[in-house]
């Protein structure tokens, strides 16, 4: 049997078990009065300003002028003027052909018109004198009438004469090849001293203007009628050329404006050319090359510009997370614009605080902590 000690002892921790058990059920809610932790996130304000929309196609680089040079006249190449990837002017002379045969078919036609103008000067008398004595019947009218004939056979020889020497100075002036546009020599396919003709397919190089250029692209032919707006404006839409992706990724080559649309839609493939202007001092932009295109389609004016990922998507609408002191509430919003950088919202104020980063944990009233100052997206006009 156990002793009394043993009993009193039993009996205390009987006791104390008790007591334990009741502080448990008893204990002091410290947690639940202050609630769950806080759930870290990253902020953002709302920006209000103008933001510009745009549209993108791929293009190519097309030169305003190109000329292939070619021979007008059979002869012999007897030099060229300019060194290839040479920058030209209009007039410039570039090539000579061999000129003698044409130059003495030339003195042979002047001095054949000055045989004929003496002869006709000599007729032209002889018919004056004739008319003065067909007054008193001096000369028959048959004499007379042969004179007039002789003088006007004369007359159109020289006329002729002047036709030959005419068409021998075309013929000269083809022997000295000058450049039609500005612009820079290709490579030459045909050296000094090679027999050209002018059924040659092979010219002997190319001149293509560089400076200003312009860019051919493809749109949708819904596009149309914006087309059609953009251009008829006072001043015409700005497109720019990328060498990549139209963003910090990609490199810009040049700006110009819209300049023409193309007078039909592709049956075929549903869209319509386009064509814009560049200037191209710098020489980025060359032809042939392969470019991606973004035009200003609009601005929308007063825009209340967020990050994308600021916009949640819900059952029915997209909501945000507004922040409000140390807690977020959801603030429904409709979706106006969205791209890869920037979002356009409605149903916010410039300037709310919204949650960027952390919104899986969040519910409605939750306790946030802000883990840097709100920031505010920036757009590029």
């Amino acid at each position: 049997m156990p002793t009394p000690t043993r009993k009193i002892l039993l009996g205390t921790l009987v006791i104390a078990l008790i007591g334990g058990g009741i502080w448990w059920l008893n204990r002091p809610a410290a947690n639940k009065s202050t609630g769950s932790a806080a759930v870290p996130v990253r902020v953002v304000q709302v920006l209000q300003q103008d933001v510009p929309s745009y549209t993108h196609g791929i293009g190519a680089v097309l030169s305003l002028h190109s000329v292939m040079i070619r021979p007008q006249i059979d002869g012999i190449l007897t030099e060229i003027r300019v060194n290839e990837g040479q920058t030209v002017k209009t007039g410039d002379l570039l090539a000579t052909l061999d000129d003698r045969s044409i130059k003495a078919s030339l003195d042979l036609a002047k001095a054949q018109l000055g045989q004929n103008q003496a002869q006709l000067q000599v007729a032209l008398i002889d018919l004056k004198r004739y008319q003065l004595l067909s007054v008193d019947n001096g000369v028959s009218r048959q004499t007379l009438d042969q004179q007039q004939a002789l003088v006007n056979q004369l007359k159109a020889s020289a006329q002729g004469n002047q036709a030959t020497i005419a068409a021998a100075q075309v013929q000269l002036s083809y022997t000295q090849i000058h450049s039609p546009v500005t612009g820079r020599v290709g490579i030459r396919t045909v050296d000094a001293g090679n027999f050209l003709r002018v059924s040659d397919t092979q010219g002997l190089f190319s001149v293509t203007q560089i400076d200003p250029i312009a860019v051919e692209f493809s749109l949708p032919q819904q596009q149309l009628p914006m087309l059609h707006d953009l251009l008829a404006a006072k001043d015409p839409a700005r497109v720019k050329a990328f060498i990549g992706n139209a963003d910090s990724s990609g490199t810009q080559l040049g700006e110009g404006r819209l300049s023409l649309i193309d007078n039909q839609v592709s049956a075929t493939t549903g869209t319509i050319k386009v064509k814009a202007q560049f200037d191209n001092p710098k020489q980025t932009l060359w032809p042939g090359q392969l470019v991606n295109v973004e035009i200003q389609t609009g601005l929308v004016q007063n825009a209340l510009v967020v990050p994308p990922q600021v916009v949640q998507r819900g059952l029915d609408n997209y909501f945000v997370y507004r922040v409000s002191g140390d807690t977020v509430e959801t603030v429904p919003v409709q979706l106006v614009f969205q791209d890869t950088e920037l979002s356009i919202i409605t149903g916010v104020s410039p300037g709310d605080t919204l949650v960027s980063d952390g919104q899986s944990r969040l519910k409605p009233g939750s306790r946030v902590e802000v883990l840097s100052e709100p920031t505010a997206v920036q757009v590029q006009p």
